[in-house]
């Protein structure tokens, strides 16, 4: 029983100071962090699709009048 004692204690003692040195680790602050991007992603974004969203509303309005209006030349 003594000797599974001291093998746990051990895994303990190397798993907390393992953990530790890893924790202390990835605190580390960046003294020169990478330069930010300044591109209004989401402003650009919203205006592409607003357009696109705009563009097939007027393909599908068109299509339905070329529609309608053959029907009319046939009747």
């Amino acid at each position: 029983m003594t000797k599974m004692k001291s093998k746990l204690i051990c895994l303990f003692v190397a798993l907390t100071v393992t953990l530790t040195f890893t924790t202390v680790q990835a605190q580390f602050d960046d003294p020169d962090p990478p330069p930010r991007s300044e591109i209004p992603f989401d402003g650009g974004l919203s205006l592409i699709i607003a357009a696109g969203v705009a563009y097939a509303a007027k393909k599908g309005y068109d299509k339905k009048n070329k529609q309608k209006q053959n029907s009319e030349v046939e009747k």
